[in-house]
C-alpha cells in the first residue's frame, strides 16, 4: 500500500503552506494525502466559557476549510482527514509512523515552531521515523519551477548518508530537477581525519581530490538507480551548515540528515539540520539517519 504524504494543521499560516506543498507533493508522486489536525481544550473560565463541544466544531470547520481549499486545487487528489483532541506531538508521531513523509509548518529565523508553538516542531523531529519537510508561510508552488535543483548535504562515508542521498534523488526524479550534492571539508585535526582517512587522502593526491572522491563513491549507486537526475558535485571547504546554505540560494528543496541527541533540555537534532532549518529560504526535509 502506498504510504501517504501527510500535513499537519493547526490553522496558522505556515501549516496552510505545509498542506499547500504537501498536496502537491503527493499528486507528483501519486500518492494519497493525510491531513491531521490536533487541538487541545482550553478553559477560558468562569466567565468566557466555551465548551469542548464549540471548540471541536472549531477545529473541525477550520480542517473541513482547508482540505477544502486542497481538493478544488487537485480534484482527482485522494484526501484523509483525521481530527485529534490532545498532545500534538504524540499525534504527529503517530502520522508519521505512517507516512512516506511528513509535512509541517515552520517559521524559520528563531525556533522551530513546527505544527504549534514551542519546542513541538524540534520533538517531532527528532523522534520521527519518517522524513519531516518544513514549510515556510511564503512558499509558493512557483519556486518549484524548473531550473531549481534539489540540494543535499553528504558527509561521512557512502552508508552513512545513504538514506539522505536516496531521498534527494527521488524527490528530484520526482519533479525533474536536478540534484546538487553538497559536501564540506575543513582542514584537519586529530578529531576530524583518521590515520586511515589521511592516508587515503594522501594516495588521492591530497585533502580535496579526498573529498571529491568521497562524495563521487557516495553518489555512484544513485547515479545509476537514478541515470536521468543531473548531478553536480559541489565540494567546498568551510563550515557544512555554512557552505549547505550557500548552495541551497536557488534551490526548491534542501535535503539534510539528522540523527537525534538527547540532553538535559530535551531533543536536538544536531547543528546543520538545526541551522539549516532556521535560516534557509526554501522547505527543508530532515531525513532520519538508520
Amino acid at each position: 500500500m502506498t504510504r501517504p504524504i501527510t500535513a499537519g494543521l493547526d490553522g496558522s499560516a505556515e501549516s496552510l503552506a505545509a498542506l499547500a506543498w504537501a498536496a502537491r507533493e503527493a499528486v507528483r508522486r501519486d500518492a494519497p494525502l493525510h491531513v491531521v489536525h490536533a487541538w487541545r481544550f482550553q478553559d477560558r473560565g468562569v466567565a468566557g466559557t466555551v465548551t469542548r463541544e464549540t471548540q471541536e466544531g472549531w477545529a473541525r470547520d477550520a480542517l473541513a476549510s482547508a482540505v477544502g481549499t486542497v481538493t478544488e486545487r487537485h480534484p482527482g487528489l485522494t484526501v484523509t482527514t483525521d481530527l485529534r483532541e490532545g498532545d500534538a506531538v504524540a499525534a504527529l508521531l503517530a502520522a508519521a509512523g505512517e507516512a512516506e513523509t511528513l509535512v509541517l509548518g515552520s517559521r524559520g529565523h528563531g525556533p522551530v515552531v513546527g505544527f504549534l508553538l514551542g519546542s513541538v516542531g524540534q520533538q517531532v523531529i527528532a523522534e520521527a521515523t519518517r522524513p519531516v519537510v518544513l514549510v515556510r508561510a511564503g512558499d509558493e508552488a512557483a519556486a518549484e519551477a524548473s531550473g531549481r535543483e534539489v540540494v543535499v548535504g553528504q558527509q561521512g562515508e557512502p552508508e552513512d548518508s545513504a538514506d539522505v542521498v536516496g531521498a534527494a534523488f527521488e524527490a528530484a526524479a520526482a519533479r525533474g530537477a536536478a540534484v546538487r550534492a553538497v559536501r564540506a571539508w575543513t582542514l584537519p585535526t586529530v578529531f576530524t581525519y583518521s590515520p586511515g582517512s589521511m592516508a587515503l587522502a594522501d594516495e588521492a593526491g591530497g585533502l580535496e581530490q579526498y573529498e571529491h572522491k568521497a562524495l563521487g563513491e557516495a553518489l555512484a549507486p544513485w547515479r545509476e538507480r537514478f541515470p536521468d537526475v543531473p548531478v553536480v558535485e559541489h565540494v567546498e571547504m568551510g563550515s557544512a551548515g555554512q557552505v549547505l546554505l550557500s548552495a541551497s540560494a536557488n534551490a526548491q528543496l534542501v535535503v539534510v540528515g539528522r540523527r537525534a541527541r538527547r540532553s538535559a533540555v530535551g531533543a536536538r537534532i544536531g547543528s546543520v539540520a538545526h541551522g539549516v532549518l532556521h535560516h534557509a529560504e526554501c522547505p527543508v526535509a530532515v531525513v532520519p539517519h538508520t
